[in-house]
Order: C-alpha cells, then sequence, then structure tokens
C-alpha cells in the first residue's frame, strides 16, 4: 500500500441490568416497540433521574479491568441534539469530567498482523436513544423501548494500523467484557455497537499528508468493521488523488457502511462538542468514588482472558495457539478445561479431548460446559485412564460417548462394554502377521513402490485394530508393523 491506516474505534456496551440507567423501566430485548418505557424514558415534564447503582458498579469493573484511572470525583451533564429517537432533546451523559480516563487493551496476535496494545482515551456512562426505522416513502417509526438503557462508551486512542488489528480488537474486548459479566455483548440485538474513525497517512517527498477522518457508522459485525476500513481507506486515497484535499481543508465526516453494498456513504458533517451545548445535569448529583468503592469492584474480578492465555501457555505447556482456542471459546470452556488439566495432569491430553470432542458435542446439544453431563472430574478420570494404557483412545472416545448418553458411572461402562486394552506384544505380534497375510496385495505394492510406506502402515494398522476389535494399544501395534514393514523391505 501507498499509505498507512489510522484508526481509532468508539464502541458502545450495553450493561447487563435489570433497568435502566436513570429508571426503574425494564430492558428485555425484543418486546413489541414503545412498550418498555415510563414517564422517565419518554421524557415526560416533571419526570426526574435516579442513577442505577449497578450499572455504575459494572462501568467500574469494565474500567479497572482495562486498566484505565478511575476518578475520585464525576459528575452527569446534558448532550444537547435534537432526533426524533431522543425524547428529552438532550441525552444523560458525560463529558469534561467522565469517570475513567485513559487504559488500554490488549491486542492479541493474529493472521492479519502481529497485535499489541491499543491505548484508551476514555471510558464513561451515559444513556442509550431509541431506535429509527427507516421505512418507504420516506416515513420512519421511532421504538423508544432501547432509551435510556445503560450504555458504556469505551473510546481509543488511534492507534490500530489495520482493518484486521480493528476486528482483533473488537473480539478481544468483546471476550473481556463477557468475562466480566458486564454484557452479553451480542451485536445483532444491538448490545455491543460500533464506530469507527478512519483516515490514511501518504508519504510524500519526506512529508506525511493526512486526509480527513471520517467516522463510519451502522458496523453490527465484525466483518462489517473490517470490510468497511479497508473500503473507507481506498476510498479516501483515491478521492486525495483527485482533489488533494487532507484533514486541514475538510472536517470530519460521517459515512454509513451500507455491507449489502460494500460501500460507504455520506451521511453528515461530524458535529463538535460547542454544538451538543453540554452543560452539568442540574438533577442528577455527582458521584464520588472512594478507595473502599474500587477495592471491593477489584476483588471480584477474576481472571481475564489475556492473563489466562499466558497461564495456560506458562503452567500447562499449551501452544500459543491451543491457548487462545480454549480462552476464546468463553469462560465456561476455559473453566472445564482448567479443572480436566489440574485433574489429570496430562495437559496436553486434556486440551485435545476438550477442544476435539466436548466442544464439538457442546455445539452440537448447543450447552454451555457449565451445563456439560460428562463434569471435569469424570472427564480426568478418563483421559487418565488413555494416558496410562487402561483404554486406547478408539476406546476412550466409545466410553465418552455412552457418559454422554446415559449417563451412567464411568466404571460401570467400562464394565458393562468389557472395554480393556490388549497390550501383549505376543498377542499384537500374531494380529499383525495375520493382517500381512490376508493383505499380499498390499506387500506387492509397497514393494513395487505403488504405495507408500506411510499408507500401507495405516491400512495394515486398520485391519490389525479390527482384528482385536479395537482394543491393541496402538503404539505397540506400530512398532511392531514399523520391524515388520522393515523386514519385508529389506
Amino acid at each position: 500500500m501507498d499509505y498507512k491506516i489510522i484508526i481509532g474505534l468508539e464502541v458502545h456496551v450495553q450493561l447487563t441490568t435489570e433497568s435502566k440507567m436513570f429508571t426503574s423501566c425494564g430492558t428485555d430485548f425484543g418486546l413489541p416497540p414503545n412498550t418498555q418505557t415510563d414517564p422517565v424514558s419518554l421524557g415526560l415534564p416533571g419526570t426526574l433521574p435516579v442513577m442505577n447503582r449497578k450499572a455504575f458498579d459494572l462501568a467500574l469493573k469494565t474500567a479497572i479491568a482495562l486498566h484505565a484511572d478511575i476518578a475520585k470525583f464525576t459528575k452527569w451533564d446534558r448532550k444537547n441534539y435534537y432526533y426524533p429517537d431522543l425524547p428529552k432533546n438532550y441525552q444523560i451523559s458525560q463529558y469534561d469530567l467522565p469517570f475513567s480516563l485513559g487504559g488500554w487493551l490488549e491486542i492479541p496476535g493474529h493472521s492479519g498482523g502481529p497485535g499489541g496494545k491499543c491505548r484508551l482515551t476514555r471510558v464513561h456512562l451515559e444513556e442509550d436513544t431509541g431506535k429509527l426505522t427507516h421505512g418507504s416513502g420516506g416515513f420512519s417509526e421511532v421504538d423508544l423501548n432501547r432509551a435510556g438503557i445503560p450504555l458504556l462508551e469505551i473510546v481509543s486512542e488511534p492507534d490500530i494500523r489495520s482493518a484486521a488489528d480493528a476486528k482483533a480488537c473488537l473480539e478481544e474486548l468483546r471476550l473481556l467484557l463477557r468475562y466480566l459479566g458486564v454484557s452479553d455483548c451480542e451485536m445483532q440485538e444491538g448490545s455491543l455497537r460500533c464506530d469507527a474513525n478512519v483516515n490514511i497517512h501518504i508519504e510524500r517527498e519526506g512529508k506525511t499528508i493526512a486526509t480527513p477522518i471520517v467516522e463510519i457508522k451502522n458496523l453490527n459485525s465484525f466483518r462489517s468493521v473490517e470490510r468497511s476500513i479497508n473500503y473507507e481507506a481506498d476510498r479516501q486515497y483515491k478521492q486525495w488523488l483527485q482533489d488533494g484535499k487532507t484533514i486541514r481543508d475538510a472536517p470530519k465526516e460521517t459515512r454509513g457502511w451500507s455491507d449489502p453494498d460494500g460501500f460507504t456513504k455520506p451521511q453528515r458533517q461530524k458535529e463538535t462538542a460547542a454544538d451538543y451545548r453540554y452543560f452539568p445535569e442540574p438533577d442528577l448529583v455527582p458521584v464520588v468514588v472512594d478507595q473502599e468503592w474500587i477495592d471491593r469492584i477489584k476483588a471480584s474480578i477474576g481472571e481475564l482472558p489475556s492473563a489466562r492465555r499466558s497461564r495456560f501457555e506458562s503452567e500447562y505447556g499449551l501452544s500459543p495457539y491451543d491457548a487462545n482456542v480454549l480462552v476464546e471459546q468463553g469462560q465456561d470452556v476455559a473453566d472445564y478445561f482448567d479443572s480436566v488439566a489440574k485433574a489429570t495432569g496430562a495437559y496436553k491430553l486434556a486440551s485435545n479431548w476438550v477442544q476435539q470432542d466436548i466442544l464439538r458435542v457442546a455445539k452440537e446439544r448447543k450447552l454451555k460446559l457449565d451445563e456439560f453431563p460428562v463434569r471435569p472430574e469424570t472427564l480426568a478420570d478418563l483421559i487418565g485412564r488413555v494416558n496410562r494404557s487402561e483404554l486406547n483412545t478408539n476406546q476412550g472416545r466409545e466410553v465418552l460417548e455412552k457418559l454422554i448418553s446415559t449417563g451412567d458411572p464411568l466404571q460401570s461402562i467400562i464394565d458393562a462394554g468389557g472395554y480393556k486394552m490388549v497390550s501383549n506384544r505376543d498377542e499384537i505380534a500374531a494380529a499383525v502377521d495375520a493382517a500381512l497375510a490376508a493383505n499380499p496385495k498390499a506387500m506387492e505394492d509397497l514393494k513395487g513402490g505403488k504405495k507408500k510406506p506411510d499408507a500401507v502402515k495405516g491400512f495394515l494398522r486398520g485391519q490389525v485394530m479390527k482384528q482385536t476389535g479395537g482394543k491393541a494399544d496402538p503404539a505397540i501395534v506400530g512398532e511392531i508393523l514399523d520391524q515388520k514393514l522393515a523386514e519385508i523391505t529389506g
């Protein structure tokens, strides 16, 4: 590319509270339009707001986990603008004294880039607006069910340098928020929304030329975030080639992303802080956050995704890939693996079984792992038996299927099924000789070079396992097959 992309994110997160930010009205999703409202969220004259304490606790929890500086004194402000989905014609938000400043989020490495740290400007609280649905004929419908829902705004510094990193940053933020339990982060329900601020830096004759900043709206999926940023960077470059305008020549612009069409389209020039005419909210008292409050919130924060990845690598010897897969599947998966690994001591084997077998069944049945029918200690017992060669892997998987389907005790399933691994070398050698005798063509193909040794060995291994009812120790089968094939081929 002939330019560098400069990206900052503004993320809005709906907090998991039972009531709205400044009223006791509910927050359920999917109700008929305008049925989840009350006089406060409708902005009726004479109504007064009351702060939701749980929302402030969840906001503090998030800011602390993001390494932000917590303000001892914070206040509320009125952000004035006129739009049909804003009943009061102002939004209660925070302006010059937000409850937190700074912080950072670690972006894990990924296929599209190295990752790194993204600094944060601020995390602040506000109330959500309603929702407009634009129909045909120039008419729009207003749904105020969402008006007043607690919203956390997380604003990043322009530290991100690729669309892939922006996507990875959002995915990591969603994972963190879910680990904290502060939001379900369902983008399709609007509880995680993102705007991307994008411009490009072009190097010419030793000088850096910055294009005007564009804020991209309507990003409702991680794929949309990545696609829209790549499109917008390319569009800005082509636009600069045509008109040569820089960041000094044009104000910030808001453009909407059309996912079906794959392009951004202009909406309006971006407002400045002066346009919103901020002033302190007269109906809400400021909030004073003491150290005891901060300490209580810190104590409620468990192990976060980045720390857990590092521990899985250092304590269990997992590869970065395996550690990331287990952590990014969610806290229930990481907790389940943690319990299995500690109980069995066979860390890599535990990782393989959880990833390949447990997660497959959980996804098929749409189960969280804290609801999974096989508890971690039972799986650890089964893995231990496989690791001690009491069962082979195929037998272990058969037993696991029966554990899931019947719920019977592990030992009962093993006893009833007659599961026992054959480890006697003479018995396995006899089965190998029988397989060789029954398949002379495989030997001819091997000698004539028609088939590779690994292919022939794999075929014969399957024949030996068939003869022994799947009970032969695979490691011993492999050793004896290697010896016999070496003798045959000379």
